[in-house]
């Protein structure tokens, strides 16, 4: 297994285990992030959900098409955090909204789109391919 794929098959686990405890500590988050609890609750399966389709489809889908995706949705993350922090920081009550409903909503749109994606044979890539070995029967 190359490190790209396990990489990936990581992330896509990281997103079932941080769904996981989104929808075991709901209550307990949703106070943390100032949001109810029934959001927490669809945020942490929309994350299983959409972890668990990372998981099964990385395999079935070209890498280079699963690193866009990932690539895609840590930087809409890291930016629906900053804007999140700095609606917070400015008092405003929406923060946890924000993050979390970018939780909500970005790894569903990630599974559609590792679903919908070309279903092509995966290829090994160039450097994984050896070359033919040259005919040398015929003297």
């Amino acid at each position: 297994m190359s490190r790209m794929l396990a990489g990936a098959i990581g992330d896509g686990v990281f997103k079932v285990v941080l769904g996981a405890a989104f929808a075991v500590g709901s209550t307990w988050l949703g106070e943390v992030f100032g949001v109810p609890t029934w959001l927490m609750v669809i945020a942490g399966a929309a994350l299983l959900i959409g972890g668990g389709i990372e998981v099964v489809y990385v395999r079935r889908r070209p890498m280079a098409t699963c690193l866009r995706l990932m690539i895609a949705y840590d930087i809409g993350w890291v930016v629906a955090s900053a804007v999140a922090l700095v609606v917070a920081w400015q008092g405003g009550t929406a923060g946890g909204e924000i993050g979390v409903g970018y939780l909500t909503a970005a790894p569903l749109a990630l599974a559609a789109l590792l679903v919908g994606a070309a279903a092509t044979d995966v290829q090994p890539s160039a450097t994984d391919v050896r070359p033919p070995a040259p005919d040398t029967s015929a003297a």
